[in-house]
Order: structure tokens, then C-alpha cells, then sequence
């Protein structure tokens, strides 16, 4: 593939968005390393070079953020138990996170971004995409323009970013995490048919444990092996996400960079010490939380916005499931039910019991319905092309 020293600028930008050809979109995904510890690291330069995580106390139940490399090294990575990640490495240090200090890093990154495109597309607060394909920025070059971009977050705001150019957000995402740490990728239009056959299947968005299984059955391993599939088979093994399967694997992805990112949803959610052994234990959380829940969504004004609400459950065993409901508004006696209802799934100690409602999009949900979809989300195959 390519390397960094020849700018991705191989097609002149349009002169107009009506007159960009999909193949001519020149994509930058930009991901911070490490974020929430190269902050840190950054603040405290004594912190360098030892195992570090940024996450909740092992005592407390809590759970990794982040972690530097050096912790990486011993199989510590992102949502492992605070716990296990201290057994895997009796000397990590665990710091609390400092929301306000990364979310002051974010708009630093995110200015810098904005200064070569409007069409930022920010995934967290570490992660963004950029479509750049009529900035004329670095003469247009966009594997220029990420190289500037990573040397102005690095010199200004002390972090390192790790970058992937591309014709479209699948392989710029993969794209950036091909040289981590601080590393960059460049897949020309003509080098993304090869670039995507050899990828493992597993790299494609969407498909988890559970999929990766199910295709790995099939004899399935890579992007090249799943081109062997016609769309009708997929479809009729994957339903709609055959689509993607057939789409992605043959590197075509048509999502736009959406700059203006419209909330979704509002959810609120704890993790226990301790397990909740019984329903009406749980019963009583939720009222607690369905309270945070109202404030929440009057702090966002988002009350006319409803379209369902959701109750969440996570078991002692790890699984998880959720249980929805079309509403208009926020109702106690109904978020009860649906607590009910997916506690009786498993019968079992619940470790994590979150609320939320789900915002209307596009046309108006319909008025007056009163109805239960059941869906067990215990796989991490719950996929979709927008966050």
C-alpha cells in the first residue's frame, strides 16, 4: 500500500459537491492514541514509560477508559474490569478520569480540524472524521493535510494522532489504525480493491464475535473470501446486514461526513458494587434513575423529540439486554414493565441497570402505540453505519 511520502491527490477535488464521483471523496479519519492517557501523560511527564489506565477503582466494580501502551503490553485494553486489568499488571496505575481537562484537549483537536474543513464529523471526543475534498488546504493534498494536522495537535496540544486517508470513512477508519501509535496510512482509489481483500472479515464494521462465528462456519476469513458470496446468499444468511457484508468487503461505503451530528438518544446508567439480586431491588434503582433521566432530557430540551424509551439490563453473567417501547414520553409505570420483562429473560443478579429514550427522526412516530420490541443484545453484533 502507500506510504505517506506521496500525497494522497491523485484526482483534482470537484468544483462543486453536485460534481463529486463517490471515488473522488478524499477522506481523513483522525484518532487520538491513547487519549485520556496521553492527556495525562501529558500533564505529568513522570507518568511516561510505566503501565497507566485511566478508569474506575477495582474495589469500586469499575472499569478501564484507556490505557497507554505499556499497559497494552500485558493484555490491558478499553472496558476490561479495572480488576482483571490489576491482576494482568500488579504495577498499573489507575488514575480517575478528568472529563473537563480531555473535554478541553477535544476542542483544541477539533478547532484544529475545523481549520481545513467544515465537514468534521467528531465520533467522541478523541475521534473525528474530515472530508476534505474541496479544501484547498496543503494544495489539495489531503495526505499533506493530515500530516499538518497531526503536527499542529501534537506541537499544540501535546497528544499524538494516528490518521488514515481514503476514498470513504470504512477504509480511512481502518486505515488509521494501521500505524498506531502515532502513524499514518494512505489508501489511494486505485489501491482499495487489494487494500480490502486481505483484511480479516472481522475488520468490517458491524460484525462482532457472534458474526465473526457464524462466518468463520462458512469458511469465510477474509474480505476476498466473502466477495465469493453473491448478495443474494448473504441476504439470505445475514438479512439486511448481507448488504454491508457485500458492500464493504468490496471497499464501497457511500456514508457521507456529517458534520452536524443530531443527538439520538439520552440515556442514563450505573454499574453496582454490588449485584441487585432481585426485581424489586432493581424496581427501585430505576425510579432513581428514571428521575436523572427526566432532568437530563429537560436540560436538552428534547422532550418533544421522544419516539421510545428503554430499559437496559446487564447480568451478574455479563450478558445484557434491552427492552424498548414506542412512547412520546417519559412514563414510570411503563419503564417498570419493561424492567420487568427483561429481568424475567434471565432470572438473574443485574450488575448494571441504565433508562434512556430514544429521539424521533425524520417523520413522526406514530401516535398512541403501545408496543413491546424484544431484542437480546448479548452479542456485539448490534451494528449499524451511523453512531
Amino acid at each position: 500500500m502507500s506510504n505517506p511520502d506521496r500525497p494522497f491527490a491523485d484526482a483534482p477535488a470537484p468544483q462543486s459537491p453536485g460534481a463529486a464521483p463517490a471515488f473522488a471523496r478524499k477522506i481523513i479519519h483522525c484518532d487520538c492514541d491513547c487519549f485520556y492517557a496521553s492527556v495525562e501523560m501529558r500533564d505529568d511527564p513522570s507518568l511516561r514509560g510505566r503501565p497507566l489506565a485511566v478508569g474506575g477503582r477495582p474495589e469500586q466494580r469499575g472499569v478501564i477508559a484507556t490505557c497507554n501502551y505499556e499497559a497494552r503490553r500485558f493484555g490491558i485494553h478499553s472496558a476490561m474490569s479495572s480488576a482483571l486489568a490489576m491482576r494482568k499488571c500488579p504495577e498499573l496505575l489507575i488514575l480517575p478520569s478528568a472529563m473537563e481537562k480531555y473535554r478541553a484537549a477535544s476542542r483544541q483537536i477539533m478547532a484544529i480540524y475545523r481549520d481545513y474543513t467544515a465537514d468534521v464529523e467528531p465520533l467522541s471526543l478523541d475521534e473525528a472524521y474530515l472530508d476534505v475534498t474541496y479544501s484547498t488546504r496543503c494544495k489539495g493534498s489531503a495526505t499533506l493535510m493530515a500530516e499538518e494536522i497531526r503536527a499542529r495537535v501534537r506541537e499544540t496540544v501535546g497528544v499524538t494522532v494516528s490518521a488514515g486517508v481514503a476514498p470513504n470513512k470504512f477504509v480511512a477508519k481502518i486505515a488509521s489504525d494501521w500505524n498506531k501509535p502515532d502513524g499514518l496510512f494512505v489508501v489511494r482509489p486505485h489501491e482499495v480493491d487489494a487494500f480490502v481483500a486481505a483484511l480479516p472479515v472481522r475488520k468490517i464494521f458491524g460484525v462482532g464475535k457472534v458474526t465473526a462465528a457464524k462466518l468463520e462456519k462458512l469458511g469465510i476469513a477474509t474480505c476476498a473470501d466473502l466477495r465469493e458470496w453473491s448478495l443474494i446468499d448473504l441476504h439470505r444468511r445475514f438479512g439486511a446486514f448481507g448488504r454491508r457484508l457485500y458492500d464493504l468487503s468490496r471497499g464501497i461505503d457511500h456514508r457521507t461526513v456529517e458534520a452536524d451530528q443530531e443527538r439520538k438518544s439520552i440515556s442514563v446508567e450505573t454499574t453496582y458494587v454490588t449485584d441487585l439480586q432481585t426485581l424489586d431491588e432493581c424496581a427501585a434503582e430505576l425510579r432513581r434513575l428514571a428521575e436523572q433521566l427526566d432532568v437530563r432530557i429537560e436540560r436538552c430540551d428534547a422532550a418533544a423529540a421522544i419516539h421510545k424509551m428503554f430499559v437496559k439490563i446487564r447480568f451478574a453473567d455479563f450478558r445484557r439486554t434491552t427492552v424498548e417501547c414506542v412512547a412520546d414520553a417519559t412514563d414510570l409505570p411503563t419503564l417498570l414493565a419493561l424492567l420487568e420483562k427483561g429481568f424475567a429473560r434471565r432470572n438473574q443478579p443485574v450488575r448494571l441497570l441504565g433508562v434512556g429514550v430514544r429521539l424521533e427522526e425524520g417523520e413522526a412516530a406514530a401516535q398512541g402505540q403501545f408496543t413491546l420490541f424484544d431484542f437480546d443484545d448479548e452479542s456485539d453484533d448490534q451494528a449499524g453505519m451511523t453512531r
